[in-house]
């Protein structure tokens, strides 16, 4: 059997690659374990999002006469528009990858060579779900870079004409008797700064959440307004987790979280993200269809997956694609933490 012959068989169609690739274990994510991000299947790479801006405003009392009331402001709304981007990875299967892998009286070769395609999709679903969570990070930032770490592709606060609120917590000393710097005072005007934006107060099913890069990290937990408290907090987590996972102080949760990729810092080591955790519909991952003849106009999928025989049948490509657009739908409530 040759190794065009392995690759016709309906096992390795558009269909079944994907329902493949789609059903294999997730990269560890830490933005998806939180629960941050929920997901939406959309027909067309072109997302709009309608903003309805809701005004509210007190009613002055009138008299029992007749007299009219105040007039009420209809909430204004706000179409933008996204485009998905597009993220591809590419392989290629020689025949010299699946040369001698079927020994006699053994699995067929359409085995041995799904063995292999397997593994190579795996690998490259992998980076699919990295790229994800860099794309998540980028969002909870409110500046969605691309791989390079430099291209922007949608910087959120421009989009939705807001200003990032910025909070130096200046941590750097340990004294804060010292240097004048209480962080349970920067961790208030932190809840104070994401109240203004939410237009209501943070508590209860509102809960702030920080991820922290390891410089931040290592300086919140080693000063003097925090060391005690974290102390504490580590005596009993150490006997459950990893006490570095999270940090609870002054309402907010603190986390270090020093996920790379390459030379990519997800959160740079001095900064910290807060954002809040239980705002509906805060953060939406959309999944755009692939650009196939097939997928058009169908609901989008995490990824596809797809393979082609080359000429003289040389080798098997291995396509593998996914078109998913992460959005904060309301930016002014993302607040960057500094240690400068």
């Amino acid at each position: 059997m040759g190794l065009a012959d392995v690759f016709t068989p309906n096992a390795f169609g558009l269909v079944q690659l994907t329902q493949a690739i789609n059903k294999m274990p997730l990269l560890p994510s830490r933005l998806k374990e939180l629960g941050v991000f929920g997901s939406k299947s959309v027909r067309s790479p072109q997302i709009a999002i309608e903003e309805r801006n809701g005004v509210l405003h007190l009613i002055s009392t009138s008299d029992r006469t007749g007299q009219s009331g105040d007039v009420n402001t209809a909430a204004k709304r706000t179409i933008r528009t996204f485009t998905a981007p597009h993220p591809i990875l590419e392989d290629r299967i020689n025949a010299a990858d699946v040369m001698g892998l079927r020994a006699f009286g053994s699995e067929s070769a359409e085995a041995a060579v799904a063995t292999v395609v397997g593994e190579r999709m795996q690998e490259m679903k992998n980076s699919h779900d990295a790229t994800l969570e860099w794309h998540r990070a980028g969002a909870i930032s409110g500046n969605i870079l691309d791989a390079d770490g430099s291209t922007v592709i949608y910087n959120l606060f421009t989009e939705f004409g807001v200003s990032e609120t910025t909070v130096d917590f200046d941590i750097t000393g340990t004294d804060y008797t010292t240097n004048g710097v209480d962080v349970r005072e920067k961790c208030i005007a932190v809840l104070r700064a994401m109240e203004t934006s939410l237009g209501l107060p943070v508590g209860g099913p509102l809960k702030v959440h920080c991820l922290c890069g390891n410089t931040f990290f290592d300086a919140l937990i080693s000063h003097e307004s925090t060391r005690t408290a974290y102390e504490r907090w580590q005596q009993g987590e150490m006997l459950r987790n990893d006490p570095r996972r999270s940090f609870n102080f002054a309402g907010i949760t603190f986390e270090n979280y020093s996920y790379t990729v390459g030379s990519q810092l997800f959160i740079p080591a001095t900064d910290a993200r807060f954002f809040p955790i239980g705002v509906p519909q805060l953060f939406t991952t959309y999944y755009a269809p692939a650009d196939f003849v097939e997928t058009v106009n169908t609901n989008g999928l995490p990824l596809y997956a797809k393979q082609k025989v080359e000429d003289f049948d040389r080798g098997v490509r291995l396509h593998t694609q996914s078109n998913p657009l992460t959005l904060c739908h309301r930016p002014a409530v993302l607040i960057k933490g500094t240690n400068t």
